[in-house]
């Protein structure tokens, strides 16, 4: 009897752990539990922006919906606030979301705020969602269009993602604006598809169809740039990328040990090739490989250091890639925060005999949507940092001497398994995987977790093979 009460209580204890571990073998989070919405906005903002911030939080499904009137600078106490309250609640919970609404240019650290709301453990494992929205007072409430195109968006569409969702409706505001045209930003570090809908996570969903996806019948050209000294497994990298991006057919060049003049000097190059280039170019592909600095620097063959936003700004001076889609890919250390994760909280006897849920990277399940409330003023028909995506490696980029780096080699596999996927929703699935290893670095024994950051501004859909 005794056994058999064991055997039913192990097995209700399996189950409860394979509904909570639904994001790790569906690919989508579980939202059953309660959504909280919170606003912070500071005196200058209309009300009429509010108003229409809390109409489509509705339509989003979060029966808990607060605003909290403050200033800029009290902004994190506030945020503090909300984070113990949801830890007393005393139960998970599904998703949190939270609105930061001020005049252009006044929110300028957004990442304390994220770090603060990322501590709370009844959001462990849960998407923490910031939309940034910055006006101007007395102007237009523009952001009011782009909410409300979102929750259209997500009433039609219940089963699409929320990056797809964002996408598409980015796209429509760049066709429709006349004179100003917005340009998304997106910060990412999801490990699943966010589908706000009212729809049960696990059901199949039907293929999407955006009302714009990039073209891609033009040539193809990848640069990679490796620094091969000093980072034993680098040729893993460089050999795996490179027969990739040849399989999707890129026309590559390889450039190996680059000084930090020479990154520079290499991407001006491949932009000058592009422009010269006879016929129309659809799509570059540039990965950097190489050590990092404290501040997110690249270190070249030298140890001198150049910045990669100046190579991206190098590139998206390109005429030929106006409109189409720049991808980045940057396999570098930024910094030498080593993340031990979040591990589950109090749990009760059966783990024992179970296998507990792993550790969860401290800055993952996160979604940062900047928003230009104004726009931006254009004489072309396209935003100047628009379609470009980035995506960085763990802030300790880890590399393995035999195999290469787990970045580099999830990625590989990812898009050789499903090329024809949507590109941002594979990189999710790769950030996924990522998140699940436990990596050891070479001067520590204690294993270690690694997070991906994927930044984009894309426009519309980004398939790399038909």
């Amino acid at each position: 009897m005794m056994a058999f009460l064991v055997s039913g209580t192990l097995r209700v204890a399996a189950q409860m752990a394979d509904a909570r571990d639904s994001l790790g073998r569906k690919g989508k989070y579980n939202l059953q539990g309660p959504r909280v919405a919170l606003t912070l906005s500071s005196p200058e903002v209309l009300a009429s922006t509010v108003a229409v911030l809390e109409d489509v939080f509705q339509t989003l499904g979060f029966e808990s919906r607060q605003r909290r009137e403050a200033s800029v600078q009290d902004f994190l106490g506030e945020l503090t606030r909300f984070r113990k309250q949801l830890d007393a609640h005393g139960g998970p919970m599904g998703c949190a979301l939270v609105a930061l609404v001020a005049p252009s240019g006044q929110l300028r650290q957004p990442q304390q705020l994220v770090r603060e709301l990322s501590r709370c453990g009844a959001l462990r494992g849960c998407p923490k969602v910031f939309l940034l929205l910055s006006s101007t007072p007395g102007g237009a409430p523009k952001p009011g269009a782009f909410l409300t195109g979102l929750g259209e968006l997500c009433r039609r569409c219940p089963h699409w993602s929320l990056l797809q969702l964002l996408t598409e409706v980015f796209c429509r505001m760049a066709e429709e604006s006349s004179g100003a045209t917005y340009c998304p930003v997106l910060w990412s570090s999801l490990r699943g598809a966010l589908c706000l809908g009212d729809v049960e996570p696990w059901r199949p969903k039907p293929e999407p169809s955006f009302s714009a996806q990039y073209d891609l019948s033009g040539a193809r050209a990848a640069l990679l740039l490796s620094v091969m000294r000093d980072r034993p497994g680098a040729q893993h990298d460089v050999k795996a990328l490179r027969d990739l991006c040849q399989a999707l057919g890129f026309e590559t060049t390889l450039r190996t040990d680059p000084t930090a003049q020479a990154f520079q000097e290499e991407v001006a190059q491949f932009r000058k090739q592009l422009d010269t280039h006879k016929g129309p170019v659809s799509c570059a592909l540039v990965a950097l490989m190489a050590h990092g600095g404290p501040q997110g620097q690249l270190l070249g063959a030298d140890g001198q250091e150049v910045q990669p936003e100046a190579l991206v700004q190098e590139l998206n001076c390109c005429g030929a890639l106006w409109g189409r889609p720049k991808i980045f890919l940057l396999q570098a250390c930024r910094g030498g925060h080593r993340d031990t994760g979040m591990g589950p909280r109090a749990l009760p006897w059966f783990w024992r005999w179970l296998q507990a849920p792993p550790a969860i990277p401290s800055y993952a399940d996160i979604l940062q949507i900047h928003v230009d409330a104004q726009g931006r003023s254009s004489r072309r028909s396209s935003p100047g940092n628009s379609d470009i995506l980035m995506v960085y490696a763990a802030t300790e980029a880890y590399r393995d001497e035999k195999k290469g780096s787990d970045f580099i080699q999830t990625l590989v596999e990812v898009l050789r398994t499903n090329p024809g996927g949507d590109f941002l929703e594979l990189l999710t699935e790769v950030n996924r995987q990522v998140c699940e290893l436990d990596v050891l670095g070479p001067d520590c024994d204690e294993p270690r977790k690694a997070c991906l950051e994927i930044c984009s501004s894309l426009r519309r859909r980004l398939c790399l093979q038909a």
